[in-house]
């Protein structure tokens, strides 16, 4: 299977350069039919505060506006308190995944126009539309189950992908209408989606279940299924499962989680990389011949923990981006408090620049720069790719998680009313 990643925060802004963790990049194509009358920006996600700050996507990083992502907060709650199901898996996302915090905003596309972000709202279990203008709901689609997590945009701009992590289940919605199209089952708690060839196929990555404390190698065994899903994104049916348990074990790495985490392909589309629960470095994985080639240990800090139960769901890095020209990776070492730029022939890394649990990495607008939200200091931190060097940092709002290009108007500064 030929695969191109082709994810883009702006809706039909899709990467020519699949090795971007999010793929968050604009073509040719479509920076040819794009409005004059859009900026593009940089959203960040503040999970436990609920609110998505706008900063320059280049240059300075800085805040432009914010955008409240819960203007419904008090809607949703009053029927979360009513239902006693959806009262205990919203207290259980607080005391699991959240680390004692409500997920308010997950993950964030913008539209092609511009005019609304997409966003992922776990605790409240739904994917919203929101006018950047207004700051208004569009239109709301409660997910099934009772949680939402990651997203992806189909490279035309007309679909947005969202897991249902409790349900097992990658619903597809309408971008305009937050209508569903189609859904399909996945592994167990499905984490990731991105999709590839062209638009052609939506891959999902199940990470299995990782709030609990069996979390010893032997008890491996209670984390779930935890594969790849791989579904045609025009009729939603599965058309490949990619088990990686047996890919690992058949590279001699059984010491290894098969639970993935982010994911970044090359430009010539022939390797995938990807980070796996525990583990302090990456995989390599050769789509072509569907093996693992290489496995890269990056360094441990000392002051890290083996305690695996001590690591937050389970991560112990976690993002990850490429350079456009595909020679460099960007690791979010999130428990051992770096970020480093790898070279990618040598897996080399660079200088281990001190950052404080960074959750997420992405690439500037520019290509320069690979941009870290550190949850553990509520700031956004530039690196850049050619010298592996830190080169600003800038306070956004609590608890930053996800980083995704999008576009607003010219003249945006923030919404009107709240």
């Amino acid at each position: 299977m030929t695969v191109l990643v082709a994810v883009g925060l702006t809706a039909g802004a899709v990467s020519t350069l699949p090795g971007r963790a999010d793929a968050s990049e604009v073509p040719k194509e479509a920076r040819a039919n794009r409005s004059e009358e859009l900026r593009e920006v940089f959203f960040v996600g503040n999970n436990w505060e609920g609110t998505a700050d706008v900063i320059n996507s280049r240059g300075d990083y800085a805040k432009i506006g914010r955008i409240d992502m819960i203007p419904d907060k008090k809607e949703r709650l009053w029927e979360i308190y009513l239902d006693p199901v959806k009262l205990a898996f919203f207290l259980g996302i607080r005391l699991g995944p959240g680390e004692g915090h409500d997920q308010y905003v997950d993950d964030m596309y913008t539209t092609k126009d511009g005019r609304s972000v997409i966003a992922s709202r776990p605790s409240f279990a739904d994917v919203v539309s929101i006018d950047v203008a207004s700051g208004k709901i569009n239109w709301r689609f409660p997910v099934s189950g009772f949680r939402s997590d990651h997203m992806a945009v189909s490279p035309d701009g007309t679909q947005v992908a969202v897991s249902a992590s409790t349900s097992n289940t990658v619903h597809v919605l309408d971008m305009a209408t937050g209508k569903e199209a189609g859904r399909f089952t996945a592994g167990d708690k499905p984490h990731e989606n991105v999709y590839t060839d062209g638009g052609k196929y939506l891959w999902n990555m199940a990470i299995g279940e990782v709030n609990t404390d069996l979390d010893a190698p032997w008890q491996d065994f209670t984390k779930g299924d935890r594969r790849i899903t791989v579904a045609d994104a025009m009729t939603f049916q599965v058309k490949k499962v990619i088990d990686m348990r047996e890919r690992l074990d058949a590279f001699g790495r059984k010491d290894l989680s098969d639970a993935l985490r982010p994911v970044a392909f090359t430009p010539d589309e022939s390797k995938m990389y990807f980070q796996v629960s525990f583990f302090n470095g990456f995989v390599e994985y050769d789509v072509h011949t569907d093996k693992i080639t290489r496995v890269r240990t990056l360094p441990k800090n000392p002051d890290t923990s083996d305690d695996r139960t001590t690591y937050v769901n389970d991560s112990r890095h976690h993002g990850m981006s490429m350079s456009p020209r595909g020679d460099k990776l960007c690791i979010a070492g999130t428990m051992d408090d770096y970020v480093t730029v790898v070279n990618r022939e040598s897996l080399q890394e660079g200088p281990l620049v001190t950052a404080s649990k960074p959750y997420w990495a992405t690439v500037s607008g520019d290509g320069k720069h690979c941009v870290v939200s550190e949850s553990g200091t509520d700031r956004v931190t530039a690196i850049d790719f050619a010298t592996g060097e830190k080169v600003t940092s800038i306070p956004v709002g609590d608890h930053p998680q996800r980083v995704r290009l999008g576009h607003v108007p010219t003249d945006w500064t923030g919404p009107t009313t709240s």
